[in-house]
């Protein structure tokens, strides 16, 4: 056990305490913050950043409900949007309900009401400039390794 184990120890329970949105008032001290609608892969790409020492907080996008505040007041975190295909995501989230044993039949696997959280989604995204990464073909690994390129430009341009 060394200085690295506790640092990465350090950001799963920073992940652990910041997920689903949970917890916004310290989200200044996240490396990175991952916003997306249901189903985009954040908490469990938000688990494997912790394991690489990357502290990652992250904020669903609920149709209906506005994105905390706190998120707009951050500084040095680097803040991205997931997305997945509108297709694919209603099929993950069919499957979903379906492992759940709950009812198919609402707004959370509709193929029209997915398509419009995600033309919505990506509407935050670029208001904000936020980079967006699609994860509809892309494995979690894929896609934080994305996420850990875009976060080493970032700092890079913060110093």
């Amino acid at each position: 056990m060394d200085a690295e184990y506790f640092h990465r120890l350090e950001a799963m329970n920073y992940v652990l305490t910041h997920d689903d949105g949970q917890s916004v008032a310290d989200l200044d001290k996240a490396d990175v913050i991952l916003v997306g609608v249901s189903r985009t892969s954040k908490t469990p790409t938000c688990l494997y950043l912790a394991n690489r020492g990357v502290s990652a907080a992250n904020i669903p996008l609920v149709p209906g409900y506005p994105l905390p505040p706190e998120l707009f007041e951050v500084k040095k975190p680097l803040i991205i949007g997931l997305t997945k295909n509108p297709k694919h995501l209603t099929q993950v989230r069919k499957n979903r309900l379906n492992v759940l044993n709950q009812d198919q039949e609402t707004d959370y696997a509709d193929p029209e009401t997915v398509q419009e959280e995600i033309r919505n989604a990506r509407r935050i995204f670029t208001r904000h400039k936020w980079p967006v990464i699609d994860g509809t073909r892309k494995s979690i690994e894929e896609i934080a390794a994305v996420v850990l390129q875009n976060y080493a430009r970032h700092r890079d341009n913060s110093s």
